[in-house]
């Protein structure tokens, strides 16, 4: 969710180290072989979408407890989602949300499944973050701050909990595996997710062990589904090189312009593989609808972008740059509706059907 400049001679060091030959398999066999991971991509073909976080819910957990998961807000907004062509839509998980109450977190992400699948939709799920608060608790969550962009995001595991690995580690593996167990046959499910922007927060390598485990606990369940962790930070080597070495289909976050991001997508296809942006699009960094979304297709990039509709999370607002009375910013750093339905720009939303053919 957060960015950094791009240098193109460092992007370049981080990908030939990690071995970019497209005929070579990959450092693990378990990772799918390319030909598999081609025909994937042939079957879904080009992916087009949004991180999805319903208007109603300020985080991660607010969205999948029992006592605030709201179906209803849920069905409207992909309904818009289904308006605009898009049919992949990214979701993080919360692993107290299944901590909790194991079965009825599982029948509300089934029934957020079914309702996505009604709008036809597939869905990429993310496990495991590093962005934002450090501490996450289960319960009622706090209102949003005013003004402020994600003010109650919230990282997973939560930071209080993460040093005493002996206790974490086991229940953990216990959550990916039977959330994976339940849906690795599963259509609606098109990717695993399985840790955004790892490393993030000052956490650096720290996060390597979860990495590793999250891949572990994930090949072991083995779905038909593809594993992935997006690239987000070119000074992370060696988390950067585990996640392009361990993912069966690269992705990515890019939120500059597109001369940066261009360069990106030219290096990471030295891998051969198919590619999704999993989080682009911040229009005060020239990272737009109009000039990235038609790159990304005439790439053959999947393309998700951050934010959908205004809401709680208020990602309307800019990084680091809060708006103290909450009124709405001459220019929208993410988001595409408001909640009423009405399009934040009319010429944002005749891109997105052009390139989605709607």
């Amino acid at each position: 969710m957060k960015t950094f400049n791009v240098l193109f001679l460092g992007l370049s060091f981080v990908l030939f180290s990690m071995g970019c030959n497209p005929e070579m398999e990959t450092a693990s066999n378990d990772v799918w072989p390319l030909k598999r991971a081609l025909d994937w991509q042939n079957e879904n073909g080009w992916l087009s979408g949004c991180n999805f976080q319903p208007s109603s819910a300020v985080n991660q957990l607010e969205m999948w407890q029992e006592e605030t998961f709201d179906p209803e807000t849920i069905d409207r907004e992909l309904g818009w989602a289904e308006g605009l062509g898009f049919n992949i839509i990214r979701v993080y998980l919360h692993s107290y949300a299944w901590k909790q109450d194991p079965e009825g977190f599982k029948n509300r992400l089934d029934q957020y499944l079914s309702i996505s699948d009604s709008h036809g939709i597939g869905t990429m799920l993310v496990f495991f973050d590093d962005c934002w608060n450090p501490d996450s608790k289960p319960g009622l969550q706090p209102a949003p701050e005013i003004g402020i962009h994600n003010s109650q995001w919230i990282q997973d595991p939560s930071c209080d909990i993460r040093t005493d690995t002996v206790a974490l580690f086991p229940w953990l593996e216990e959550y990916v595996k039977d959330v994976i167990s339940s849906h690795r046959n599963d259509p609606r499910v098109l990717v695993w997710d399985l840790y955004n922007e790892p490393g993030n927060e000052g956490h650096g390598n720290n996060s390597l062990p979860l990495l590793r485990n999250a891949f572990k606990w994930a090949r072991e369940v083995n779905p038909v589904q593809p594993l992935t962790a997006g690239i987000w930070r070119l000074d992370l080597d060696d988390l950067n090189k585990f996640q392009v070495d361990n993912s069966d289909i690269i992705t990515y976050h890019q939120y500059q312009n597109p001369e940066s991001h261009i360069t990106w997508i030219k290096l990471l296809k030295l891998h051969g593989r198919p590619m999704i942006c999993t989080e682009y699009m911040a229009r005060h960094f020239d990272s737009k609808f109009q000039n990235i979304l038609p790159m990304l297709k005439k790439e053959n990039v999947g393309a998700i972008n951050w934010g959908f509709v205004a809401g709680k999370t208020n990602t309307m607002y800019k990084w680091a740059e809060p708006v103290p009375d909450g009124g709405e910013p001459p220019l929208w750093f993410h988001d595409i509706f408001r909640k009423n339905g009405e399009p934040y720009d009319a010429e944002e939303i005749d891109v997105i059907k052009r390139s989605s053919g709607k």
